[in-house]
């Protein structure tokens, strides 16, 4: 103890006071849980039930960054995670030594042509560029990484106007797309302001491709950045309600009347919820509460389905007055649960000559800001049974040429946008690809107000993180690699355009080996 006496009384005091704090607290906490009578674990074990509930909560990231390998994990595997976060960073997506696809596994795959397409054969209009913004390494050591931001022009990769896929062209202002692939339905409520803003003037940037709404209405941020905008109509009827629920056509016809708003698509369902949306109230601010004309602060659940409509005859009515009072497309968005289902949508069309201008067909493994374990896991048909089923229904009653078909469900690089294409898709839709360009961490709290990314919630302290000005480049560059990708990729296969995919481009091999065409 002569040490101690060496010592001034404060700075002894303070040493004996570092040294008895956490034996107390551990004293403490082990007659606190033994006491408990919540938790069995805690009150037979208490400090070893603490390192447990500990490890347990701890689970996922350890998981996620250091146990799961390149590629486990779901909904995303690292790898997958890294082919969305690196294109819209560095505008670039080569690899090096190899795939670490498991070749051994049944899958799909693209045939190459034994001719493939030059470069200067490909319909394409590259004539303006877009100015985007990239980051270059520097520097990438063992305890530092540096790099730089540098602006650069880059290749638009759209289709040729003669190209493009037309919703509508019937309608008094059809919708005409010049790229194949563009954001589909995320909400502003579900999305924060900034995610949301970063979307749109990152899409508007790209030129060509599109952001639909969501159910959530339509927003000032979705309008921010000038893009182009499938407005959804959900069967809370959000943005298109009056303060009784009923629809309003008299908002329909404010929505049309914005250039911005090319068409209307009504939410039948949804891959990851067969029912209606919901937000908890922590979400639902002020702004967001009087774009849908709710209370704020109240959890949102919309109705499982629409009160205007209860069968395909009051369904395409419904659809043939949003049409007349909007004078755009129509489309109705849909998950297939099977044969039956996909030819009793077409056969109704062949026998009135009625219906939607496009139909968005979502997989059951398609994502959600909030759902239910056992509608997300075994409700509705995976996107590509799904398309086939759709597809051949439509070709079946001789209605295919006048409605286009929008896919979405787990479609995040260029390889899978052109099995989907091949597959009867007209165009592409995706979600998280988009929320992992602007920060998305796979965090999986987009129920819970706490996205750590800012993405995911309304919360201001958290939406600081997500700079708009920096991620408005990222959701640009996604799409031109996205769109740069499906033009090499039909070069490979020997087409002049991806727009020219079919399902003899694409073989299916199980995991004997054995190959067989799509179609």
């Amino acid at each position: 103890m002569i040490w101690i006496e060496s010592l001034s009384i404060t700075t002894a005091i303070l040493i004996i006071f570092l040294i008895i704090t956490p034996i107390s607290s551990v004293l403490y906490l082990y007659l606190y849980d033994r006491k408990q009578k919540q938790h069995a674990i805690l009150r037979n074990y208490p400090i070893l039930g603490r390192v447990r509930y500990i490890l347990e909560k701890t689970g996922p990231e350890l998981r996620q960054y250091l146990f799961d390998d390149d590629n486990d994990g779901k909904p995303f595997n690292r790898e997958e995670y890294l082919h969305m976060v690196l294109p819209g960073k560095y505008l670039n997506s080569v690899i090096g030594f190899g795939s670490k696809r498991d070749f051994q596994e049944a899958g799909y795959y693209i045939r190459n042509a034994m001719f493939t397409k030059q470069n200067e054969e490909m319909r394409v209009d590259n004539e303006n560029l877009v100015d985007t913004m990239r980051y270059v390494v520097d520097a990438d050591n063992l305890f530092s990484r540096k790099e730089h931001r540098e602006e650069i022009p880059t290749l638009p990769w759209l289709l040729p106007e003669e190209d493009a896929v037309v919703l509508g062209p019937n309608c008094e202002h059809p919708f005409q797309v010049r790229s194949l692939l563009g954001q589909s339905a995320m909400s502003y409520g579900a999305l924060g302001e900034n995610a949301i803003t970063a979307l749109s003037k990152g899409i508007g940037m790209a030129k060509g491709a599109w952001m639909n709404t969501g159910e959530g209405g339509l927003s000032n941020h979705h309008l921010a950045g000038g893009a182009d905008i499938i407005a959804q109509i959900g069967s809370g009827l959000f943005g298109f309600r009056t303060s009784e629920g009923e629809f309003s056509w008299d908002l329909l016809r404010e929505k049309a009347e914005m250039s911005e708003v090319k068409a209307f698509e009504i939410k039948l369902a949804q891959g990851a919820k067969m029912r209606g949306g919901h937000v908890e109230g922590a979400k639902v601010t002020e702004e967001i509460a009087a774009i849908r004309n709710v209370m704020p602060w109240t959890s949102i659940n919309s109705p499982n389905r629409f009160h205007q409509f209860e069968d395909f005859p009051t369904l395409f009515e419904f659809i043939e007055k949003i049409r007349q009072h909007s004078g755009k497309p129509v489309g109705i968005k849909v998950v297939i649960g099977g044969q039956q289902d996909a030819e009793e949508l077409a056969s109704f069309m062949h026998e009135t000559g009625m219906g939607p201008d496009f139909i968005s067909v979502d997989g059951g493994e398609g994502g959600s800001g909030a759902t239910y374990q056992d509608l997300a896991d075994s409700v509705g048909l995976p996107l590509r049974s799904a398309l086939i089923l759709l597809d051949d229904a439509l070709k079946k009653f001789d209605v295919r040429d006048r409605i286009k078909i929008i896919a979405s469900g787990k479609i995040t690089t260029p390889d899978r946008a052109a099995i989907v294409l091949a597959m009867g898709a007209d165009l592409v839709q995706i979600a998280r690809g988009f929320m992992i360009s602007v920060g998305c961490i796979m965090a999986e709290r987009c129920h819970t107000n706490t996205c750590p990314a800012g993405v995911a919630t309304t919360d201001p302290k958290l939406q600081q993180g997500l700079v708009v000005e920096e991620k408005k480049f990222r959701v640009t560059n996604y799409i031109l690699t996205m769109r740069e990708g499906l033009f090499r990729i039909a070069a490979a296969a020997g087409l002049d355009s991806p727009t020219k995919f079919e399902r003899h481009h694409v073989v299916y091999k199980d995991e004997r080996g054995r190959v067989t065409s799509l179609d």
